[in-house]
């Protein structure tokens, strides 16, 4: 290192030389134990960096709307009245679609489900790739569906003995009369024409809470599986209303579900297919961060 001082290596680092950056040689050392000072370039930013941390974020946002909506809650329009006074036409309502991957189907359970195979027919496949693809794609963004979706609470799981009515005109499940009087709509009777149906397996019988208005496993008879819907079909539990304001609360299962006389029906498992769709017709949505689609308005 013959003949090379202090000066001349900060010279050296600094690009300058001669005696000036001898004398410099000191402040030059200053900021950083022996580094030099950092350069600043005004003006000069990374290239793309801006688009490319915007089409991140975008990305991200989009990625977690469709898992959020696929496996975990989305929320439903409810369009028709069959469901009053519990849910009224116009409400949203949030469906958990985890809850039955832990538990099974409830008696009393607001359940949201695909009438396709059941309540409505089959829909063929295109034949056309691409306009697969392109269904597919809409309906994992949640702006589309793939069936007939609609909205009832359960009455009967798989085993269950339904029928109308007992001598003070309520439904019997298993022999045991429920109590239905605050969950359906005011002055209405528990149903308006008697049946009798076991409930078979992995299939379970649905009804609207406002009685005289709800297309359900009653008018449905005709159908495949005698009315009621395959377990399969079910997308979620619809757990809590969450537009208007006005209307904000849960939605708990009602107390006569929880009667003991009622064990003779199956619990019902998970169900066994990955789950469908909500009562209604046109799919909408509402701004927000969870999506809405809207249910089938016929009743």
């Amino acid at each position: 290192m013959s003949g090379t001082g202090a000066g001349d290596l900060a010279a050296a680092e600094s690009g300058e030389s001669g005696p000036a950056a001898a004398e410099a040689g000191p402040a030059a050392r200053a900021p950083g134990r022996g580094r030099p000072a950092a350069r600043h370039w005004p003006g000069r930013r990374w290239p793309g960096g801006f688009a490319h941390d915007l089409l991140l974020l975008v990305g991200l946002a989009v990625l977690f709307t469709v898992l959020t909506k696929a496996f975990v809650a989305q929320a439903y329009l409810v369009p028709s009245g069959s469901m009053e006074q519990t849910i009224r036409p116009g409400d949203r309502v949030l469906v958990n679609k985890l809850v039955y991957r832990i538990r099974g189907v409830q008696r009393g359970d607001i359940v949201v489900f695909s009438g396709t195979g059941s309540w409505e027919p089959s829909r063929a496949a295109s034949a056309n790739p691409v306009l697969r693809w392109y269904r597919d794609a809409l309906t994992a963004a949640g702006l589309a569906s793939n069936g007939t979706d609609y909205i009832k609470r359960v009455i009967g799981v798989p085993g269950d003995h339904v029928a109308c009515c007992d001598r003070q005109g309520d439904i019997t499940v298993n022999g045991v009369p429920l109590r239905e009087g605050a969950s359906l709509s005011p002055g209405e009777r528990p149903a308006g024409e008697r049946f009798s149906v076991t409930v078979p397996p992995g299939r379970l019988w649905v009804m609207g809470d406002h009685r005289m208005d709800s297309v359900d496993s009653r008018g449905h008879t005709d159908d495949p599986g005698d009315g009621t819907i395959p377990e399969s079909a079910v997308v979620g539990r619809a757990f809590a209303v969450i537009w208007p304001p006005s209307q904000l609360r849960s939605l708990p299962i009602p107390a006569t579900f929880s009667q003991p006389g009622l064990r003779p029906g199956a619990a019902g498992g998970p169900a066994a297919g990955a789950p469908a769709g909500p009562e209604s017709s046109g799919r909408g949505a509402v701004p927000g961060r969870v999506r809405v689609t809207a249910l089938r308005a016929r009743r």
